[in-house]
């Protein structure tokens, strides 16, 4: 018998196939500077059955770092605009998946850009590097104005360049010697009072502000805003100031967000120092504004007539968080204000003039002097903080300034090196602002419009420039016959500067280190430094050279100093003589340094107490940025030989007795002093207060 069965066969399909593309090489043109929707379409299929194993699923670009993307469905777009000038073409290696994840072999895309013409500049930089005492680098040397054949009969070009500089120290970069050097440097008076002077033995108001520890050059003080002051002592500045007077100041202040339009911050101010709460004369800003407060004492005139007493100048410059130079010079009734070196115009409504009493006599009340905010007397405390950054506070009393002064103080040292005026054609102009940041050149000749604009530079006259970037850009307009509302585009370009760091110049004090002397020398005077040689580049301006003692000098019988007139012939250069050593500063030359400290004694009317005794020399420049190597001097006392004799009272067979004939100082053994030297005796605390010539001070213990 056969029986029949019914066998159910499932058969299971396998993925074997891969993906295919359907062309081996695919290739389209974009266009460059737009974002494309698809930019090109790839497809491939699979010869499985199944829809698992014989539909694709995915796309994949196998080729890293390109601006495209591919979706599932094989379309490839662009992720950014193309640009020709990066990229002529790009090749990417695409490749399928079908739904069990099945690789194809990979298909090549090309997508190749066309350069489409658009009017703006060529062959600028991407970037301009500068190294100190190249003069002036060009920083467009290639550019050419490109216009595409556009139909456009050409009627005016305007191509305007600037430079930013306002991140560089106070708003660019300056010469950076300390403000007493900066001013001497200017030709300012020497009267003129520094109230923000660098912390010191002798200037210790500010030590406790906050400082920028990054400097380069005069301190720079933070103002909080909140409790951050400092009260000047009495004796630094007489606080009645005279009919006449300047006051100058470096500020950079910016107002809190929605802050009370009333509220005052005070760069300067005298109040009474207690009782009462008048404000005797300050300078401080108010809503933007620029505020000089002068109350005249009532013994200056008849205590009952209105006299001016308030100056509120509206200023932009008050608040846009940049620096600027301040100067008011007053030669009472008349008040002139110059912002960063140039005399503010006024007018009837600005500044707007405010009329006062006199103030009255009050028995027993003297002032308080604040920077950055103002005593109130009967709080016994301070109020009206300023918020903000201050620098180079001074106070010249009885005179005022010269105006070239105010500008020498304030001038950049860098800035656009302008092409010469003899390049200009018919028809061209060139016209700079004052800080030589902003070049403008408008003319109907492109060619020469180009020509001028290769031709201008950067340059900082500066030894040691600060480093770091500076940007430019250019921005410029083109104006066509027949459309003289409707300019041409032409896209801003943008470029910057690279101050590349200087290298570290040498400074070099050395000499012969060692020196004897009799006992005679020394009390007539010695001279510590004989043929000391202070060396350091060819336009080195050194502004510090220190000299220091330890163990201090005993004014007992020891002094330093120089000779009277020795600082006639060197005008820039003051001595100040402590009980610690002398300090020379001033912006000058390293040989007047190095003939001033030749000059300088050492007396001693008791020689015989020591063996040698120990100086130590640095020099610096740059306020301290540099200094030179540590020279160390010794001089040594030549001691009289001591001499035998034998007593007529000895017999033959005795030992002869030693004996010091002379001298027979008071001491049982000499000991040399050790020349440690602590950090308190360094340059910069050497630098500050003192007397300016002469003398002597400390103690020394025999």
């Amino acid at each position: 018998f056969f029986f029949s069965a019914t066998v159910h066969i499932t058969v299971v399909d396998v993925n074997e196939y891969a993906p295919q593309f359907l062309q081996p090489a695919y290739v389209s043109t974009v266009d460059e500077g737009r974002l494309y929707e698809e930019v090109v379409r790839v497809e491939a299929s699979d010869r499985d059955c199944t829809p698992k194993f014989g539909d694709v699923c995915k796309y994949e670009i196998l080729t890293a770092d390109q601006p495209f993307i591919i979706d599932n469905e094989g379309a490839i777009r662009n992720t950014e605009p193309l640009d020709y000038e990066r990229s002529h073409n790009y090749i990417l290696s695409v490749v399928a998946y079908d739904c069990g994840m099945k690789q194809s072999a990979p298909a090549m895309v090309t997508v190749k850009v066309n350069r489409v013409c658009a009017p703006g500049w060529r062959g600028i930089p991407e970037r301009v590097d500068y190294a100190a005492g190249v003069g002036s680098q060009p920083l467009l040397p290639s550019a050419r104005l490109d216009l595409c054949d556009a139909p456009c009969i050409l009627r005016n070009v305007r191509a305007t360049l600037t430079l930013a500089t306002d991140h560089i120290g106070k708003g660019c970069d300056r010469d950076t010697y300390g403000v007493r050097s900066q001013r001497k440097l200017c030709g300012a008076s020497r009267d003129s009072v520094d109230l923000l002077p660098t912390p010191g033995p002798t200037a210790s108001w500010t030590a406790t502000l906050s400082r920028d520890e990054g400097r380069e050059a005069d301190e720079i003080f933070e103002f909080d805003g909140v409790d951050s002051a400092a009260i000047v002592p009495n004796d630094v500045l007489e606080h009645s100031l005279a009919q006449k007077f300047t006051i100058g100041v470096w500020v950079k202040h910016r107002p809190r967000p929605r802050q009370d339009p009333h509220v005052k911050e005070h760069i300067l101010c005298a109040a009474d120092d207690h009782k009462m709460n008048r404000h005797h004369y300050a300078l401080f800003i108010r809503n933007c504004r620029l505020i000089l407060l002068l109350r005249r004492d009532f013994s200056e005139g008849d205590p009952n007539i209105f006299r001016a007493a308030e100056w509120r100048w509206k200023l932009g410059q008050v608040c846009d968080d940049k620096w600027h130079h301040y100067a008011i010079q007053v030669d009472f009734p008349r008040v002139n204000l110059y912002v960063d070196g140039e005399e503010w115009r006024a007018d009837e409504k600005n500044p707007e003039v405010i009329d006062d009493w006199p103030l009255h006599p009050a028995k027993g009340v003297n002032t308080t002097l604040v920077v950055g905010a103002c005593w109130q007397g009967s709080e016994n405390k301070t109020k009206h903080h300023f918020r903000g950054y201050l620098a180079g506070l001074s106070v010249l009393v009885g005179r005022n300034e010269k105006p070239e002064v105010l500008s020498c103080l304030r001038r950049c040292q860098e800035g656009i090196h302008v092409p010469p005026m003899d390049l200009l054609q018919p028809g061209t102009q060139l016209l700079t602002n004052s800080d030589m940041t902003e070049v403008r050149i408008d003319g109907d000749n492109r060619t020469n419009v180009e020509t001028l604009l290769r031709r201008i530079g950067y340059s900082n006259t500066r030894r040691f420039p600060t480093p770091g970037r500076r940007n430019f850009r250019l921005d410029t307009t083109i104006v066509c016959e027949g459309s003289e509302n409707t300019p041409l585009p032409v896209p801003t370009v943008q470029s910057y500067v690279t101050v590349l760091p200087p290298p570290r110049p040498g400074i070099t004090v050395n000499g012969t280190g060692y020196v004897a002397r009799e006992y005679a020398d020394f009390r007539l005077g010695v001279r510590v430094f004989p043929d000391a040689r202070v060396t350091a580049g060819t336009a080195a301006r050194l502004d510090a050279c220190a000299v220091s003692v330890y163990p201090s000098l005993n004014p007992d019988h020891e002094s330093l100093g120089l000779p009277g007139d020795a600082l006639l012939s060197f005008h820039d250069i003051s001595a100040r003589v402590d009980r610690d050593g002398v300090v020379l500063s001033g912006a000058d030359s390293p040989y007047n340094y190095q003939q001033l400290i030749r000059l300088i004694m050492y007396t001693n009317r008791k020689p015989a107490y020591y063996l040698d005794r120990v100086f130590k020399l640095t020099c610096s420049e740059l306020s301290g940025r540099f200094a030179s190597n540590e020279y160390v001097q010794t001089l040594a006392v030549i001691h009289p030989k001591e001499k035998t004799t034998v007593p007529p009272h000895t017999t033959p067979g005795e030992p002869p007795i030693a004996r010091i004939v002379e001298p027979a100082p008071g001491h049982a053994q000499l000991s040399p002093h050790h020349a440690d030297l602590t950090e308190e005796y360094a340059t910069a605390a050497l630098r500050e207060g003192g007397r300016t010539i002469g003398g002597t001070g400390g103690s020394h213990a025999v």
